[in-house]
């Protein structure tokens, strides 16, 4: 690790590693992460549970781990950080726990703010042991772990349905372009007519294929890529939203491809372990898109500085 050594005319930079923090800081961090698993542990218990049973929240393994790599990403800032204690975050972390005892003990308390209000006590705590110095350091790690919380139902189901219809009207126009084909949409259920002949059983776009779960870890991955990606804050911005329409049209490219082998080859192969690779296909289709998006802001936008000091540079050779 590397600390910055600040004198009159030249910075000069010592090395430093993460044992020289002190061990009464290790004893800190083990003594407030002892209390926190015994506070929280019914709800990290339950969040563990909805990412091994929950296909649409599998990817809620990941989201710590890239929240690690964030703070590692910043580790030469954090140790070399003089936090200094900020008693607001006190009432803040009491605030949580107790928000969080009270949904524990409510009959009409949310899972979901249980789980919120253990992130918001994450972050009381930062507060209150290193400041807003290191809050500004970790502030990101701690708001991404929110992607690894499994939205309410009747939340969830009630985003999932439009787009269930939207991707179902969407496949049954592309299959009505075939020859012999005849598709026509009940709400999120597609019948087709081949030749003549009702296929049966109609093509129902399930809960699972209305490209929630791709949208949610898709959108999470955008705010990695877009975070390492040296590139203008703007630019980060676009990405980042672009997450959104590229999920969506995967999805329906999903759902169509899905249509066309119910129809040219067989019912059974839209099924099981089928569907499933199916939707894993759809990653490199949506990574390449995002890609080519990031190749194109690059090249269509110059950075300014970098020209300045191209500039800068030309000119000095020529004197």
């Amino acid at each position: 690790m590397v600390i910055p050594i600040k004198s009159q005319d030249t910075q000069l930079y010592v090395k430093k590693q993460w044992c020289e923090i002190g061990i009464h800081n290790y004893i800190k961090i083990a003594i407030i992460a002892g209390l926190f698993i015994f506070v929280f542990y019914r709800e990290m218990n339950y969040l563990i549970s909805q990412w091994i049973h929950d296909k649409n929240w599998s990817h809620g393994f990941l989201i710590p781990v890239f929240s690690l790599f964030f703070l590692y990403q910043r580790k030469r800032d954090i140790i070399n950080l003089e936090a200094r204690p900020n008693y607001f975050g006190l009432p803040l972390l009491i605030a949580a726990i107790l928000f969080y005892i009270f949904n524990i003990a409510s009959p009409s308390g949310w899972a979901y703010f249980r789980s919120l209000s253990m992130i918001a006590a994450i972050a009381a705590t930062v507060l209150f042991m290193g400041g807003f110095h290191l809050l500004k350091f970790s502030w990101l790690p701690i708001a991404f772990l929110i992607f690894a919380v499994p939205l309410p139902d009747r939340f969830y189901k009630s985003m999932t349905s439009p787009m269930r219809h939207w991707a179902a009207s969407i496949a049954a126009a592309l299959l009505n372009l075939v020859n012999g084909i005849e598709a026509s949409v009940r709400g999120a259920v597609i019948d087709v007519i081949y030749k003549g002949r009702l296929l049966e059983p109609s093509l129902d776009v399930a809960e699972a294929c209305s490209g929630m779960r791709l949208l949610m870890a898709f959108l999470a991955l955008g705010v990695v890529m877009a975070y390492i990606h040296h590139r203008p804050f703007r630019q980060r911005i676009i990405l980042l939203i672009s997450t959104v329409p590229i999920a969506i049209f995967c999805n329906i490219v999903r759902v169509t491809c899905t249509g066309f082998i119910y129809v040219f080859i067989h019912p059974k192969y839209t099924q099981g372990i089928y569907h499933d690779l199916l939707g894993m296909a759809m990653l490199p289709l949506a990574f390449g898109l995002y890609g080519f998006l990031a190749w194109f802001m690059t090249s269509l936008f110059i950075d300014d500085a970098k020209v300045i000091r191209e500039d800068i540079l030309k000119r000095t050779k020529h004197d």
